[in-house]
């Protein structure tokens, strides 16, 4: 078709139904009338029936103003409406009016195509009962109600049908390549039902779906009434009139016959877009004429809008359950492969792992020009042709197809084992893939027809192929396809392909960085970060969750919680330190033992003389004694409620400090079926580091160990008076009358001279963290200020200093974006004694401003830490 064609005159047939203009047929359906004027309301184009409805003829109306033809308070309304319309997708509707002021009632539409505004009229139906917006409101509640989608599909069709009164309502949805599977139906005793069958995506060409689109409801009142032209066809540029927002626009001649050939007689539809695609459709059929009213289709057009939105929920929601499934065991799949520093080929060992995210019969890895397969797959000697395949696809890309032998013929001799593929490129140069496989599935499908059945005929114009006749079921065998891969799926292999890239690039940088004694160092560090933060985490848990057993009150539950807590940041503390003064081992040992098994530490029993260990030696020791303390907690001689944990050292002029770890009582011992990353702590940190030794010896009776620290680490060893070693032996429990929580929290309140201390005082509380501050600004309540104003950042507590007459303050350190030490000045001009509180573990430069004395309380503090800090900076400040 050239520009100077009238489109209006196009030859169809089912060679080229797919670019027939079918907005621009220049033909409307004889149940109402239109009129188009220009923006300065003259009448540019009407319908020929334009008589039969006003009195007027065509040519009596063209290029007169629009008042010759309505009233002006009709014209009036006219304009309001058209001051509505949202886009240029836009309709407005009114319903009822008295339209040519004769008193005869029209439903009205209006929409603007190009320069024209576009009127079109239909009579009013005059009988019917039922409001259509209530009607809606109550289908859409029915609605809401089903527990399923297959549910909401079938109560659609029956909702629809009784509302419209049609004989058979369908609900039609699209398939990947443009075919249509019916998927709900409600239909009229005594007619074929259609539903299951399938239909071609020829059957809706391309520009039908794009007008189904924007005009979300389509009716055809009798396929057998002959379409009125538009006059005049073409406007003075010899541009036709775009009816793609027309109600009334004629239908397409082929799809007229396609109609009739069904024995339809009227059909209506509505489409269901998701996302700004055409999902679906309802396609409602009569076998007679049936036009329902303007407002009705409005109605359902709303009713269409809804349930869009319902099935997009509810798909929504099924999308994500699958993705949040997969997401937890690609989660659980990248964790293994961290452990385990694989190259490219050791991928197969998790064939399980990545069948479980991507179902699949079977699944391969080609790395370095090798395979290695498992399951249903093409066969070895089929894979390096199939890999040159996969190279000529886009790089980075995940490929996949449920068709392989139609792009890939060879393909075609390994269908049955292998219809489908989809390949997830793990390396670059040379390109290395992980395969997934589908097996062929045999479908029988049921057509509505031969889709195939298009031979030529005679229709309305003379010869031409005519749609296929026979609309009963036909079926047909499909091969050479698999289960198709979903979008979920796709979605996870590509959230595949980039975690397994950069496991891999990590590990490949590191390799190849690292001589082998620092590789032995690195997988240390990686091992102590994943184990520690992991065991952290739940201990936390667990330290709350245990504590309730114990607890008589809300307040004696928070101070065992609270000082669990805190022994467990002294044990951190212990590996991270920068301070590196030398420790006594025996409070290395202690401490652990307190931070994590608490109530037990009467069962450890520590033997030996009072050994200094060098700083350099300290976070190393930390580290071991607290996988030996965790580990029998879990698994040893402190599982239970009878075994004990015995460790006593020596000093030894040739090898150094030989400490001895034994439990007894306890339940039976295995050796365990692989090495963890506890045990890679224990028996290569001592060696490596210190160059001392370890070993580890799995008895039945009880785990046992000997670890040795060379004389360079051991500072010195305490001495009584008689020259001889001091010794102990104790359990850990009766330290100091400490208890399991390490006794960190001291003796709770302090004394009424102490708490006196802050009474009436006003009280500046400098904390960014809600939580934190509720915590401080309560517990200063409690011991005797008046008032405590609290501010999140700098700003506020300059506010406050100006406003309030303030006391004493209490400053967190880090405040987000900023620091509280600005504070500082005006805190000494004002003569008002200050504390700060920090969640640094290191050594924190404060201003010179605040002067030699100045204190900072770690977090998480103690109650009696806190106070003590304040009333020495009250002191402070009442001396001076």
């Amino acid at each position: 078709m050239t520009a100077k064609e009238d489109p209006t005159t196009f030859s169809v047939d089912l060679t080229n139904c797919d670019r027939e203009p079918i907005h621009l047929l220049g033909a409307v359906q004889d149940f109402g009338f239109l009129v188009a004027v220009s923006f300065d309301w003259l009448i540019q184009r009407v319908s020929a029936n334009i008589e039969s409805f006003t009195g007027r003829s065509v040519d009596d109306l063209l290029g007169a103003p629009l008042n010759t033809l309505l009233g002006d308070n009709v014209i009036h309304l006219i304009r309001s409406r058209l001051q509505m319309l949202s886009s240029e997708d836009g309709t407005e509707h009114v319903f009822g009016i008295d339209f040519l002021s004769n008193g005869r009632k029209f439903d009205v539409s209006l929409h603007v195509s190009g320069s024209s505004i576009v009127i079109e009229a239909e009579p009013s139906d005059t009988h019917q009962t039922v409001t259509p917006g209530a009607l809606v409101r109550s289908m859409s509640g029915r609605l809401q109600r089903t527990p399923s989608t297959r549910d909401l599909f079938e109560e659609s069709v029956r909702q629809l049908r009784s509302v419209t009164g049609f004989d058979r309502v369908m609900l039609y949805r699209f398939n990947t390549d443009g075919a249509g599977t019916v998927v709900a139906e409600a239909l009229r005793t005594g007619l074929e039902s259609f539903r299951g069958l399938n239909y071609p995506a020829a059957d809706i060409p391309t520009q039908a779906r794009a007008l189904y689109v924007r005009n979300r409801v389509r009716t055809i009142a009798d396929v057998r009434a002959e379409p009125v032209p538009v006059e005049p066809a073409l406007d003075p540029s010899g541009e036709p009139l775009d009816l793609s927002m027309s109600t009334l626009r004629s239908v397409s001649p082929i799809h007229i016959e396609y109609l009739q050939n069904m024995g339809v007689d009227a059909s209506y539809s509505i489409s269901i877009v998701i996302d700004g695609k055409l999902w679906g459709l309802f396609a409602l059929h009569h076998y007679k004429p049936r036009r329902l009213s303007m407002e009705m289709r409005n109605a359902t057009e709303l009713f269409g809008l809804m349930i869009s939105l319902m099935i997009e929920g509810k798909l929504a929601r099924e999308q994500r359950a699958a993705e949040e499934k997969a997401r937890e065991l690609h989660d659980r799949f990248v964790g293994k492969l961290m452990s385990l520093t694989p190259s490219v080929s050791d991928l197969s060992n998790f064939a399980g792992d990545l069948r479980d995210i991507i179902p699949s019969d079977g699944f391969a890895v080609w790395a370095d020009g090798l395979v290695k397969s498992y399951g249903k797959t093409p066969p070895d000697d089929a894979m390096p042709a199939l890999a040159r395949f996969l190279n000529r696809a886009a790089a980075s890309r995940v490929y996949s197809s449920d068709e392989l032998g139609a792009v890939y013929p060879p393909a075609k001799e390994f269908e049955q084992d292998a219809a489908g593929l989809l390949a997830i490129p793990i390396s670059r140069s040379p390109r290395d893939y992980i395969m997934f496989f589908r097996q062929e599935l045999v479908q029988t499908v049921n057509w509505a027809g031969n889709p195939q059945d298009k031979k030529m005929g005679y229709g309305p114009n003379g010869p031409r192929l005519t749609p296929r006749k026979s609309f009963e079921a036909w079926q047909e065998t499909v091969r050479g396809k698999s289960r198709s891969w979903t979008d979920a799926e796709k979605k996870a292999s590509e959230a595949l392909r980039i975690s397994i890239l950069e496991v891999l690039v990590k590990f490949t940088e590191e390799t190849s960085r690292q001589q082998a004694q620092s590789q032995q160092a690195q997988e240390l560090l990686i091992a102590e970060l994943n184990h520690r933060v992991r065991n952290i985490l739940a201990l936390i848990r667990a330290l709350v969750i245990q504590s309730k057993a114990t607890a008589t009150s809300i307040d004696d539950f928070s101070d065992i919680v609270s000082g669990r807590i805190q022994a467990l940041a002294r044990a951190h503390d212990q590996i991270t330190d920068e301070k590196y003064a030398s420790q006594k081992l025996s409070e290395i040992i202690q401490t652990e033992v307190d931070a994590y098994i608490g109530g037990k530490a009467d069962r450890v029993r520590l033997t030996g003389p009072n050994i200094l260990v060098s700083p350099k030696a300290f976070s190393i020791l930390a580290l071991v004694f607290h996988e030996m303390v965790t580990n029998s907690a879990k698994y040893g001689g402190l599982s239970d409620s009878r075994g004990q944990v015995f460790v006593d050292w020596q000093i030894h002029e040739e090898d150094g400090c030989v400490i001895r770890w034994r439990e007894e009582g306890g339940p039976a011992v295995q050796r365990p079926s692989r090495r963890g990353f506890g045990s890679t702590i224990i028996e290569r940190s001592i060696p490596h580091d210190l160059g001392g030794e370890a070993q580890l010896t799995f008895k039945l009776a009880g785990l046992q160990a000997r670890f040795v620290i060379p004389h360079t680490f051991i500072d010195y060893v305490e001495h009584n008076h008689d020259g001889l070693q001091s010794g102990l032996e104790q359990p850990i429990g009766s330290h100091g009358g400490q208890n399991g929580t390490s006794g960190l929290r001291g003796s709770g309140r302090m004394n009424a001279s102490d708490g006196l201390l802050l009474d009436g005082m006003n009280a500046l509380l400098v904390e960014d963290n809600v939580i934190i501050s509720l915590d401080a600004e309560q517990l200063l309540e409690s011991h005797g200020t008046s008032a405590v104003f609290v501010g999140a950042n700098v700003k506020e507590a300059r506010r406050i200093l100006d406003e309030q007459s303030i006391d004493v303050a209490m400053l967190d350190v880090n405040l987000g974006i900023e620091t509280s030490f600005p504070l500082v000045e005006p805190l000494m001009e004002r003569g008002i004694p200050f504390v700060f509180v920090t969640g640094y573990g290191e050594q924190i430069e404060f201003p010179e401003s605040a002067g030699p004395h100045v204190e900072a309380v770690k977090k998480p503090f103690s109650e009696d830490d806190l106070l003590s800090a304040l009333r020495r900076a009250i002191e402070r400040s009442r001396a001076a």
